[in-house]
């Protein structure tokens, strides 16, 4: 499953070169994995209201053709890998208009996740914490074509 969230992009979001600043692009990915869980019915306060967090454990971007001030970005977001104690979402960030099954995404990036206890920061499985929720990532899970071998993987 893959879902698609717009983002207009803001003139204090760019740079003295008129482009995006490269720092706000996980900004866009965590509005783009909050309207994900949005999207499969499963609320990311709701992981905060069972007393979990799930916070960022890896991050990697790859930049392509620059977005500007005024742009209305499109970031496609699946769930590339579900463990019981990692979740990695793939973001692929495009301009709204653009083919996005053709046209070479403006920029690409992962974010790895775990889940932890929201006291004690320690971390728990999310197949026992928060069973409902790994039970929807195993159904919408969208493995990469090369079987999860791409760089920043986890399988």
């Amino acid at each position: 499953m893959r879902v698609c969230t717009p983002i207009t992009i803001r003139y204090a979001e760019t740079d003295m070169m008129g482009i995006v600043h490269h720092a706000n692009y996980p900004l866009y990915f965590e509005d783009a994995r909050t309207a994900f869980l949005e999207a499969v019915g499963f609320p990311y306060r709701r992981v905060e209201e069972a007393g979990y967090l799930s916070p960022v454990v890896d991050l990697s971007l790859e930049y392509g053709e620059p977005l500007r001030y005024g742009d209305i970005a499109v970031v496609r977001t699946r769930v590339a890998s579900s463990r019981p104690t990692r979740t990695v979402y793939a973001y692929e960030v495009f301009k709204q208009g653009q083919d996005l099954d053709a046209a070479k995404p403006c920029c690409t990036g992962r974010s790895t996740h775990c889940l932890v206890d929201a006291r004690t920061f320690k971390p728990v499985s999310i197949k026992r914490a928060v069973p409902e929720l790994y039970e929807i990532y195993e159904r919408v899970v969208e493995p990469d074509a090369d079987g999860g071998k791409e760089k920043g993987a986890v399988r």
